[in-house]
């Protein structure tokens, strides 16, 4: 067997999803083929601190070398607090501390802002390094909402009424919107800060009043706040694998615990119901593939994605909600169960996630930065 490939993988981060990402973490550990790969954890700190942990995977069990900490009642993996060399020398070449070879490509397994946004993936570009998922531009456009349903309405992709506004906005002329809101969308309806993930900052307003308080608690997490119709709706989903030609899963329902698909319902009481595959009738499935497969191409996705619909109830009529770029790998996270279901069992997954970053990253050195190649 030739050498192995050392794998640099990111988590924690300053967001509020940082929990999430440290399960994610805990799953992806306990799955890589230790056989096939060298592995060196960045953890950040709530912070915003980096700490780099003891290469694993050269020996049997080397895995236990993390210490484990309770988070919800759940064990998570926590980086022995160890001093951090220069980052970019660290990620971009540099041996790691002790020897060894140098990191050959990075798993950013971050959730949410300072991480899913584009910030990492710009960072990592800047290191010339190959890494798993979205560069910046998909990363950016697939996590804030606003940016994202702008795209999809020039792909002509049928999505949920909205309307969205920024905190000075509101400050000056609050009144405006709200009557904006309950012309346009009515009650009840979803308020959404525009550049966050996992559900976080999400309420259900059924009256002014509610819209007010929702819209005030949505600004504590963005300057951006977007409003969305209710949709009587079943919420469908795919799972998307590839570069410039992806491939689609099939399709699965999630029928939500609570109210909505909150971030509790998704992470925490494990008692939302799941269908993969989805019970809908092959032609609707085929309509949630090719859109979703139009809406990753639109936002140039790369590596993974998980594309979120609304199937409403009374019609059948099929609404895009969103493209999540840094979907989780939790052992209840759909994007694997969906490939899963489709026959690519979870190892096999991040096998092929890792080749993704490789070819990605060998396109990009295709191009010429410089212009030298111009007049």
């Amino acid at each position: 067997m030739g050498q192995k490939v050392h794998l640099g993988l990111i988590y924690g981060g300053k967001s509020g999803e940082h929990d999430v990402s440290l399960r994610t973490a805990f799953a992806v550990m306990g799955e890589l083929d230790y056989a096939k790969y060298e592995i060196t954890p960045f953890y950040i700190t709530r912070l915003g601190e980096w700490r780099v942990g003891s290469m694993l995977g050269g020996q049997p069990g080397a895995i236990d070398e993390l210490r484990l900490e309770p988070v919800d009642g759940a064990p998570v993996p926590v980086v022995p607090d160890l001093p951090l060399a220069p980052l970019l020398d660290r990620l971009a070449g540099g041996a790691p501390a002790g020897g060894g070879q140098p990191i050959d490509v990075v798993f950013p397994l971050l959730h949410g802002t300072f991480g899913e946004d584009g910030t990492i993936q710009g960072l990592l570009e800047i290191a010339d390094i190959p890494f798993v998922g979205a560069g910046v531009l998909a990363s950016a456009a697939g996590m804030d909402k606003i940016t994202m349903k702008k795209i999809f309405a020039y792909e002509g992709l049928p999505q949920c009424v909205f309307r969205y506004f920024n905190r000075a906005q509101w400050e000056k002329d609050a009144s405006f919107f709200i009557m904006e809101c309950e012309v346009a969308l009515g009650y009840p309806c979803f308020v959404k800060p525009s550049n966050l993930g996992s559900s976080v900052g999400i309420t259900k307003a059924k009256n002014r009043e509610e819209l007010i308080a929702a819209i005030d608690f949505a600004f504590r997490f963005d300057r951006r706040v977007i409003v969305e119709e209710f949709v009587d709706a079943r919420e469908i989903e795919v799972s998307v694998l590839g570069n410039d030609d992806p491939k689609i899963s099939v399709p699965g329902e999630i029928a939500p615990s609570n109210e909505f698909y909150d971030y509790k319902a998704k992470y925490v009481d494990g008692k939302s119901t799941i269908h993969i595959p989805a019970n809908i009738p092959n032609k609707t499935a085929e309509a949630v593939r090719d859109m979703a497969l139009r809406a990753f191409l639109a936002i140039d996705g790369a590596g993974l994605s998980r594309v979120d619909f609304f199937l409403r109830k009374t019609d059948g009529q099929l609404f895009i909600n969103e493209v999540n770029t840094m979907p989780g790998f939790t052992p209840i996270s759909m994007y694997p169960l969906m490939w899963k279901e489709s026959g690519l069992p979870y190892k096999d997954l991040l096998d092929k996630l890792i080749e993704l970053a490789f070819k990605r990253y060998a396109d990009r050195q295709t191009i010429d930065y410089g212009g030298s190649g111009g007049n």
